[in-house]
């Protein structure tokens, strides 16, 4: 070797590293390595940055896994062992908590290395991908959210009844359909304005969630009217006493600029039946019988299709979930 190329190289050597921990840093990444016979880790700057650990720190595999979220840390040791099992490598978007308890997203790529045909060391990049991760989830409520209530919109209630009725109404795991109705919201918004309204259907919304917190799913489906999936089994009765709660909690008055507005409640559900070979669509036009049949009662209350009344559905409404519209019969 000749001597007199060792200050250049030298230069270049430090200058690539220079180079290195400035990508690094901007990309928000690291380089690991994982000794597997003895589990030790070695990480770049960047990687220590993203757990919020001292630089330079000894660390072990057995302890960073422990910051890993429960679904993140499975996923990571399945395709982690099928890594090192079939030679393969691998990338994923796992959830961690920093040391210093920092809630983060972290796009983590790994590799294998062999020696004599025997997998002798893990090694891969690890990325802060938090950023990313927020945004993804604020386009994906500004499609999948109502944005005055927060819950689903129509669209992702259609395509989630649409799917669920595939399945579900096989093995039961729908107990019930429920359709609610503001009683005379209009008058509400032609009183006290729009401003009045929103707060009342915002209120709504939370009572809502907090009645139906098990449910499939609690959805905004038009102006002043939610639907809830109720998940089964789940006896008549208990279903009975739920839509029962949830109606004395949705007639509470809404405090609104120091005015006590009224707001009543109509709900109509249909209880998915065992013997149910129905499509989607019979099971909303019961579910919407009984709300009618609530509303004409004098609203304010809950009817089930089949129990508090026994009629066929509406013969000239028109219908349309899942992208289908539809007239009952």
């Amino acid at each position: 070797m000749n001597c007199s190329t060792l200050p250049g190289d030298t230069r270049s050597i430090a200058q690539f590293k220079r180079l290195y921990d400035q990508a690094s840093q901007l990309a928000k990444m690291g380089a690991w390595e994982c000794n597997l016979d003895t589990g030790e880790l070695t990480w770049t700057n960047g990687v220590y940055d993203l757990f919020e650990l001292p630089r330079g720190l000894p660390v072990r595999r057995a302890a960073i896994v422990e910051l890993y979220h429960d679904d993140s840390r499975q996923q990571m040791e399945r395709m982690r062992s099928e890594a090192i099992r079939g030679g393969g490598s691998f990338t994923l978007d796992a959830h961690i908590q920093t040391r210093r308890g920092s809630d983060r997203w972290m796009r983590l790529t790994a590799d294998v290395a062999f020696e004599h045909g025997r997998p002798v060391r893990l090694f891969g990049a690890k990325q802060d991908i938090t950023y990313e991760r927020q945004l993804w989830d604020r386009l994906r409520q500004l499609a999948e959210c109502d944005p005055l209530t927060g819950l689903a919109n129509r669209g992702v209630f259609e395509e989630r009844y649409h799917q669920l009725s595939k399945h579900a109404f096989n093995d039961v795991s729908i107990a019930a359909l429920a359709l609610i109705d503001l009683d005379h919201f209009k008058e509400i918004n032609d009183r006290l304005g729009h401003a009045a309204g929103d707060e009342c259907l915002r209120q709504v919304a939370i009572r809502l969630q907090r009645a139906f917190g098990d449910a499939i799913l609690v959805a905004r489906i038009g102006g002043d009217e939610f639907a809830v999936l109720l998940r089964g089994p789940l006896p008549s009765l208990e279903i009975k006493q739920t839509l029962a709660h949830a109606l004395r909690a949705l007639c509470r008055p809404v405090i609104w600029r120091n005015l006590l507005i009224d707001v009543g409640t109509s709900i109509g559900a249909a209880i998915l039946k065992r013997s149910y070979h129905q499509d989607s669509s019979q099971l909303f036009a019961e579910a919407d019988s009984a709300l009618y049949a609530a509303k004409a009662a004098g609203r304010k209350m809950v009817r089930i299709f089949g129990e508090d009344i026994d009629h066929r559905p509406r013969s000239s409404a028109l219908y349309k979930v899942a992208g289908h519209s539809f007239q009952s019969e």
